[in-house]
Parts: C-alpha cells; structure tokens; sequence
C-alpha cells in the first residue's frame, strides 16, 4: 500500500477546560485552506453549541471511525478527522483504517450559537485527554467552542507546537471520492423515529458476521432483517461497523437509510444517518467488509476523460465553500450542460475538493489538505490502462469494438447497453461494472480519444500508439 507521512503541527493540544458556568471546548487546527489561501492554523468559529452533549458524543463517534479497522482489527489508525467550514455548518469528517466506514457529523445552523461561520477546511487534533474529557461530559452545561487558535494563541506560536507524523495510506483520499461517488446516487430509503431507530441499532449485532450482507425491509414503522434482497430492500453489509452510533443513540430523534434505487442481488453500499438536535451523524458502509472504497473505481471514467479534466478546472474556481453547491448554477456559470458539470465534480471529488450529502442530495465545497495528485497517480487500474495505451497495446476496430493485450494474453472490448464498455477479461466476468470499468475497457475510451484527437473527428479504427 502506497504511504507518505503528512505532519500535523497543532499551536497546543485540543482540550476541554472549564469555565466561568462553562466548559470550553479547544478544537486545535493544523495548516488548512481558506479562501484567503494557506494558513497555518485557521480559525472557522467561537460560539456555543446548541446541544452540547450530543455534539461530544457525534464528534466522538467520528474519532471512533477514525482510530477503527473493521476488517483486519490488529492495526489501528491514525488519521486526525478533517473539519470543513461551510459559513452556515461545521462538517467534520473520518475514515476507518480499513477505508470501509466513512463517517460524518454536519453540525447545522441550528446546531451552533452565538458567532459567525467562516470558510476553510483542515485537520483537527482529537487527543485521548480529550475524548476522555469529552466522554465525562455530562448534563446540559453550557458548552463553548472554539475551532482554532483564538486571539491569545497567537502569541505562542512562535514556541512549541505539537507535531503528529502521521502515515497517510493514498487509499485514504481515494476512500473519500469513491465513497461522494456512491452516495450521489443515493435516494431515502427507509426512515425510523427515534424511538425505533434506537430499538433498532440496539439490535444489531456488535461482532463482526459471517460475510454475508445482511438485508432490512421496512415492515411497519421499523425495519425487519432478512438474508434475501427482496424487493424494496436495503443492503447493510457489516452491521457491527455501525457501532460508533452507539455514541449517541440517547440523544437521536431519528434514523434514515440511504441506497441505491436498485440492485441485482448483490452487496451495494449503503449510508445510514442518526438526526440530532442541530445535527446529523452519518456513516456509509462499503459493499462488503473486506472490501475498502478505495477500490471501487467509480471515479476512473473522470480521471480518464481529458474533457473532464478541463471542466474540473473551470468549475473549481467558481465553488466557493459553498454548504449546497448547485449543479444547474455551476451549469449557468460555467456554460458547461448539468452531465458536464457533475462529472467534473466527480473529478475534483478525487482531488478531495468536493463531497456529497445525502440528506440534502447536494454536493458540498471543501477542500482536503492533502496532495491532490496522489488520488490520481497512484490508481493501480489508471495507471496500467495509461501503461497499455502508451505500449501500443490497443487496437481500434471498425466496427467499433477493441482488442487489447494484455501479457500474454489478447482481450475482446465491445460496447454494451447504455454505452458501457464490456470486457471479456476476469475482472469483468466478475464484477460486470459493479466496481468500475477494468483497466482494458479505460485503455479502450483512452486510445479512442487520442485516435479523434488526432483525426478531428471520431476514431473507428487503428491502433493507438
């Protein structure tokens, strides 16, 4: 697996203090974007939460994710969660070491108190001392926080800060565009009251199952577990990996399913959100246990495509943190039509600069401070598509299917309904596009670019070199 090392240097280490009838709650940022550029230590808000006990235990919830493996549970992680700041909301967002879970708390408007929302996205320290601390909190005590250094921490920053190396697998940031990929095409599919979301989730079991997915229906007013995709089903592969809900299951005031309008039988991904008072928490869920969204492969088509990659580029400099970012708006802005402007955003997803919320079927502006090439660079299925492109090993036929060799071994790619590409190799046979197209099928729409390119006009034969 590939892995850098990224530091995190922290003016001092995050911590809940008491205050005058208050607590106080310091949320240390690392370096991070903000529309003013690079800043060292960015300050996004200084307020109150309007639930503060449920806001400790969600923030919670989504440092349990991120110190998580839910497949192969003798390592740990270590990545700190990233905080975004949309103006009107605070979203902070983890990965599970596994890159199975992807979790998230948007604490909304009504959720914070008493100052203004700035714009800007970087890491947050969660320290044991302090989910200790956050853990001990109880009551309805006032609670102040602070993300960021406020106005008396600058004068320490020229002293010792507090440093994190923290090893960054490249499937982390793949992890997150895979998983916005998913869930755009989310709908509501189920939706509890708090007293059956809790009845619910109780039930669930909270050790790892046999492998296979587990399937719910709504029956009622509740949903009712069942080993068949029947019709209206909802797939919840893993359900012990929804056990950071137990955080803050005493606080919920209800539960909605998020899936995929169909599907063929098989595991699909899922994303299962807690309400709260001023808040949601959210966890989606790989298709399988074992299986990270790193490896998906939702986000090669925009990776491959040079017209996708000239559109990101337009439309990345019209977002503007937006907590809603409109597709038909960018649309009017950029001039590009709607299918245009959600592929670049599928495209500027991978570099971490966009996410995708269910709840409010909209994508959101942030920007992840971590290399935005790397998602790319490193896409084994990318990188071997480019690798036979360049090797001469596609060739174009006339009527309108390829060949493709591959080692030893030559491979047959012809167009299918919709206008999928499929393949005669492994990978195909297997997945059938459930998990992106193969490396042969992205060499395929590669050269054909390259062949119209090069002619002016679309390619139906030759070989591309």
């Amino acid at each position: 697996m590939s892995r850098s090392v990224q530091a995190l240097a922290y003016a001092r280490p995050s911590a809940l203090t008491a205050g005058t009838g208050r607590r106080l709650l310091g949320l240390e940022t690392a370096g991070g974007l903000t529309p003013a550029g690079p800043e060292a230590h960015p300050q996004f808000f200084a307020g109150f939460l309007s639930s503060p006990q449920a806001a400790a235990r969600g923030l919670l919830a989504v440092a349990d994710v991120a110190a998580a493996r839910y497949h192969q549970r003798t390592l740990r992680a270590s990545l700190d969660p990233v905080v975004t700041a949309n103006g009107d909301r605070l979203r902070f967002e983890s990965f599970s070491g596994c890159c199975g879970v992807y979790a998230r708390l948007d604490v909304l408007p009504e959720g914070l108190d008493g100052a203004d929302t700035g714009h800007g996205t970087t890491n947050v320290d969660v320290n044991n001392p302090l989910r200790q601390a956050l853990s001990r909190l109880a009551g309805d005590e006032p609670l102040h926080l602070r993300v960021g250094p406020d106005e008396l921490a600058v004068t320490t920053l020229e002293g010792p800060v507090v440093e994190k190396k923290v090893p960054l697998p490249d499937r982390w940031l793949r992890g997150f565009a895979e998983s916005q990929v998913a869930t755009a095409g989310f709908d509501l599919r189920a939706e509890l009251s708090a007293a059956e979301a809790v009845r619910f989730l109780r039930a669930l079991p909270r050790t790892p199952g046999t492998g296979a997915p587990l399937w719910v229906v709504p029956a009622g007013r509740t949903l009712r577990p069942t080993t068949r995709p029947v019709a209206g089903a909802v797939c919840l592969p893993g359900p012990d990996r929804l056990a950071a809900f137990q955080r803050v299951l005493r606080h919920a005031t209800g539960l909605r399913a998020y899936g995929p309008a169909g599907h063929d039988g098989a595991a699909t991904a899922t994303a299962w959100e807690v309400t709260l008072p001023g808040m949601r928490l959210t966890l989606t869920l790989s298709p399988e246990p074992a299986r990270g969204f790193s490896g998906e492969g939702g986000v090669l088509e925009a990776l491959a495509t040079d017209e996708a990659a000239a559109d990101a580029e337009l439309v990345s400099v019209l977002l503007a943190w937006e907590p809603r970012v409109d597709v038909a708006d960018l649309a009017d802005q950029s001039g590009l039509s709607a299918a245009r402007v959600r592929a670049a955003l599928v495209r500027l997803g991978t570099a971490g600069r966009v996410g995708y919320d269910a709840a409010e079927a909209a994508y959101f502006h942030r920007e992840l401070p971590y290399d935005a090439r790397r998602a790319e660079r490193h896409n084994p299925r990318l990188v071997a598509a480019r690798a036979l492109v360049a090797d001469g090993a596609v060739a174009l036929h006339g009527d309108g299917t390829a060949t493709v060799r591959s080692g030893e071994r030559s491979y047959q790619v012809r167009e299918q309904a919709g206008g999928v590409l499929g393949c005669t190799c492994l990978w195909w046979a297997d997945h059938r596009g459930r998990r992106g197209p193969c490396k042969h099928t992205l060499a395929v729409r590669t050269a054909r670019r390259a062949a119209q390119s090069a002619a002016g006009s679309p390619a139906t034969s030759g070989a591309a070199r």
